[in-house]
């Protein structure tokens, strides 16, 4: 009698402790959130003494027709002399999804990049999106367009005037799963104004690790067609960052 009670019990324990695994599993891939944290950080000494911290966060919500995308980026570079590179971009897109391959969208974004001769950036956009590629497993295309505002606040410690101004902003996102471990994006933006124009490409690979965790490799070019003086149209950034996904 004891044996079989506690035959019995075990039972019930692994009974309970697989439907409760179950209902786990169940939630985790009903979840609406997906969140992507990375972190790269690059330290030199001996003649040259540099400290590079780079930080990204993709933040992802999901209801029925609605998807809200929040986005994070900064990159801190200082030296013996000094800081040589201080950028901090934040954006915010909210997508309204009418069919299985179209969607309207509304865009904001906020751009503080210290050395590029502006205090501050900030566009707002919406527009019409489509997705395609829907037949294909492994590939996904979104292109996206439609009419904005954009204000540019000059730095201070250099003589021109602020920009405001209607733009027409384009954006595209190619991903492919290459395997069940690796994931190739190319995205593609363009802000374009009767002033300035600027476009942006972020070209990456990320592989898996393990589990959660990742490796990813980025390169990524802005380019402004009016800059201030004395400072470079492009800027380049080449990353290797670590990517927590939950």
């Amino acid at each position: 009698m004891p044996l079989k009670k506690t035959l019995r019990n075990i039972t019930l324990l692994c009974n309970a402790a697989c439907a409760l695994l179950a209902v786990s599993v169940h939630a985790e891939e009903s979840s609406p959130w997906q969140t992507d944290l990375e972190l790269g950080y690059v330290s030199t000494s001996g003649n040259t003494e540099t400290t590079t911290v780079k930080t990204r966060a993709d933040v992802t919500h999901t209801a029925g027709v609605w998807k809200n995308t929040t986005h994070f980026d900064s990159l801190n570079t200082s030296e013996e002399e000094g800081r040589s590179a201080e950028k901090y971009f934040v954006s915010n897109k909210l997508d309204y999804k009418w069919s299985d391959s179209s969607y309207w969208f509304a865009y904001g974004s906020f751009d503080d990049d210290r050395f590029s001769g502006f205090e501050w950036q900030a566009t707002a956009a919406a527009g019409y999106g489509r997705t395609f590629l829907l037949d294909r497993e492994n590939m996904n295309l979104d292109i996206e367009a439609g009419p904005g505002y954009r204000t540019s606040k000059l730095d201070e410690a250099l003589n021109g005037d602020d920009e405001n101004e209607v733009i027409l902003r384009g954006y595209g996102k190619y991903q492919w799963n290459v395997s069940q471990n690796a994931v190739f994006e190319q995205e593609l933006s363009m802000e374009s104004g009767a002033d300035n124009t600027i476009s942006k490409s972020i070209t990456s690979l990320k592989t898996t690790i393990v589990g959660a965790l990742a490796l990813k490799l980025a390169y990524t070019v802005k380019y402004t067609d009016e800059v201030p003086s004395g400072k470079k149209h492009a800027d380049t950034e080449t990353s290797v960052t670590v990517v927590y996904s939950f």
